[in-house]
């Protein structure tokens, strides 16, 4: 106890959160600590020429700047790079953001080397033809000091004071004198790559079952409108389906630079909005699956996982149908092929709803009849929509799943839904919900059943909910009419209350209507943060694959009337609390499929030939920060010399004494002694 009462007169802990390693084919991404941990004396960067003074001869080396986000650009951090731990061990990005205008470290090429692979998909050096003009691609650079985020606005304060207090005067004492400096420890196992660390981890000598890295690993998550036959068992033989599908897709995750931070607000969340409004929306006007004009047609929604890591499920979603290995055996229903694909409506990001195009890599009759479809909606004085849907037909696709199919073939039947591009803060922390201007309208109605299209429910016309209310209508109507063959005329469209719920849960907290109303009456409830969608690794969280599974489940089922509960146990039949929370039975279609690169699964795999995703985390330890007082380097060598000659006169003193002991210590006659 008196041991931990020293240590914390000497340090204060700071929490935060760290920039961890990832490694792919070809190299390693990302930060790492010494593995003791790295030490760097603070110094506050408010303009450019604070870091200028750190980056020429600084009197006490190694520092750690606070660098607020406006100066935490790809020039600067390259110069603190090359500058190297000799002089700068630490990066500190303090929450400051009043002078921030962008913040993307992502490519401005996102996924580039692996999709169709065309310059006209593409081109970093020209912004107008890029899908991320503001990235700096720092999310792909190693980096030989460890990166630690301070958001909260104490611990920035604790910072401040303790730089102000003992290192910002007199510049030209500071290696006489002690230093206000901090320790940061994320030491990362893994190095070099993919397959590097990957041999290491398997290697057969390694007996302590140590791991370098994991691959990133989740969870995609699929349902269809209508239910399937169940009729395959264990053991039979696999035998394919004439069943017809329009695949409808999405994607789950996102990504940043620190562990466990990253909403994805606007590059993958609005788009992953529109996507469960529509299928909730088309599930409920769609007539029974006998009435359509073809009883094979059926709608099947699929959110992938890891797509912003070289789309990590959907080459695994490719990968299996080629085998003819989805649904996944589990499933107990028919495996899926190509052939049962009618076409591919992948919606990618939406960053301004009111200029939404439509891509494809070619033009066919499918796009123009579509493209007719969404815009008789989408101009219809019926619901005032007012949004006019143009298209591309050309090589300069999105980074989206799609990508995947047209990469296996450049002639499947994929169209992409997907809006110019305005985030500025792509794949970054600073993505929120103050990014997409949501405010939670709170309304405690019913969320789960269609609208009239004039009840905005209490909303603005301009509020993002509106917005994702307007297009995910849009696009239901238009399915609808494809899978009917007749025009929807009804005014009931999707429900914007639904939209501000799930906006809600993925973006506030997990303890949410939305979240209660699909999951069992007795699960308890969800964490008052909001899940995290970063892909992960298997043992890590996968929180937004199980609520999506949850929410698709609870949206796209159909309500089973006279089944007690004790009997609605066994799946397909799943009860939920629903949004009165007195419990329903209902028949799910939603269920799981793998997200694990195809890479990981081939034996001898060429890491570096491009074809899967490759991406693996590093391990760790732990991460930590706190600042201390760092001694002078003269006080610790005069501690040092003061050390060494003690030891010498101590030896001397021992020598002397030893070697005098028979007269120091002379023994006295046992007589005497008595």
């Amino acid at each position: 106890a008196l041991a931990e009462r020293t240590r914390d007169k000497m340090y204060e802990t700071i929490q935060g959160a760290s920039c961890f390693r990832r490694l792919n084919g070809t190299h390693q991404t990302g930060c790492s600590s010494t593995y003791s941990g790295s030490v760097g004396v603070l110094h506050l960067i408010n303009v450019q020429d604070d870091l200028d003074f750190l980056l020429g001869s600084p009197p006490s080396p190694p520092y750690a700047p606070l660098i607020p986000p406006h100066l935490f650009t790809r020039s600067n951090l390259m110069r603190l790079k090359a500058a190297g731990p000799q002089n700068i061990s630490v990066v500190l990005l303090i929450n400051k953001t009043d002078k921030m205008r962008q913040f993307s470290h992502e490519l401005n090429c996102p996924n580039q080397y692996s999709g169709i692979n065309s310059s006209e998909t593409c081109d970093a050096g020209n912004p107008a033809n890029s899908w991320n003009p503001w990235g700096t691609g720092l999310l792909h650079e190693d980096f030989p000091f460890p990166i630690y985020y301070i958001a909260d606005a104490n611990e920035i304060l604790k910072m401040e004071n303790c730089f102000r207090q003992f290192n910002d005067r007199d510049y030209e004492t500071h290696a006489l004198r002690s230093l206000c400096a901090v320790e940061v420890k994320s030491f990362m196992s893994a190095a070099v790559n993919t397959e590097v660390c990957m041999r290491r981890t398997n290697f057969i000598n390694n007996l302590g079952g140590s791991k370098y890295c994991d691959p990133l690993e989740g969870r995609n998550v699929y349902a269809t409108v209508y239910p399937r036959n169940y009729t395959k068992e264990a053991g039979t033989e696999v035998t394919k389906t004439d069943e017809k599908f329009i695949l409808v897709t999405c994607r789950l995750d996102t990504a940043s630079m620190f562990d466990g931070l990253g909403l994805g607000a606007m590059d993958s969340l609005v788009g992953f909005a529109v996507f469960t409004q529509l299928a909730n929306l088309l599930r409920q006007i769609l007539p029974p699956q006998s009435s359509l004009p073809d009883s094979r047609r059926n709608v099947l929604f699929v959110t992938f996982n890891g797509e912003s890591y070289d789309y990590i499920g959907s080459q695994r979603f490719v990968y299996d149908m080629e085998k003819l290995n989805f649904p996944p055996n589990s499933a107990g229903s028919p495996p899926i092929a190509f052939e049962n694909i009618e076409f591919m409506l992948d919606i990618g990001t939406l960053d301004d709803i009111a200029n939404i195009k439509l891509h494809a890599l070619t033009g066919s009759p499918l796009v123009q009849t579509l493209l007719k479809q969404l815009n008789t909606y989408a101009q219809s004085p019926r619901y005032g929509f007012n949004l006019n849907i143009q298209s591309e037909m050309s090589a300069h696709i999105p980074p989206t799943s799609a990508q995947s199919f047209l990469r296996r073939d450049r002639k499947f039947p994929a169209v992409i839904l997907n809006a110019r591009p305005t985030n500025s803060y792509y794949h970054s922390i600073y993505d929120d919900l103050d990014n997409v201007n949501f405010i939670y309208a709170n309304t405690s109605e019913d969320f789960s059943q269609p609208a009239e299209v004039q009840d905005f429910k209490t909303l603005a016309a301009n509020s993002l909910q509106m917005k994702v209310r307007n297009i995910s209508s849009i696009v239901a109507l238009a399915l609808y009419e494809t899978l009917t063959g007749k025009e929807y005329t009804s005014t009931k469209v999707a429900n914007p209350l639904l939209a501000d719920e799930f906006f809600y849960c993925f973006l506030q907290s997990a303890d949410c209507p939305l979240f209660k109303a699909a999951s069992h009456p007795e699960s308890p409830a969800g964490l008052p943060l909001p899940p995290m969608r970063y892909i992960s690794v298997l043992g890590g969280s996968q929180e937004s694959s199980g609520w999506t599974y949850r929410v698709l489940g609870y949206l796209l089922s159909q309500p089973i009337q006279n089944i007690p509960k004790d009997n609605c146990t066994n799946l397909p039949l799943h009860y939920f609390a629903g949004y009165n929370n007195t419990g329903e039975c209902r028949l799910t279609t939603q269920n799981y499929s793998y997200a694990l690169s195809p890479a990981f699964l081939i034996d001898g795999y060429e890491w570096n030939s491009g074809q899967f995703s490759t991406w693996t985390e590093s391990t760790w330890s732990q991460f930590s920060a706190r600042i201390f007082l760092r001694p002078s380097n003269v006080h610790q060598i005069s501690t040092l010399s003061a050390g060494i000659v003690v030891l010498v006169i101590s030896f001397c003193l021992v020598y002397i004494i030893s070697s005098r002991s028979e007269v120091l210590f002379e023994d006295l006659p046992a007589s005497n002694a008595a």
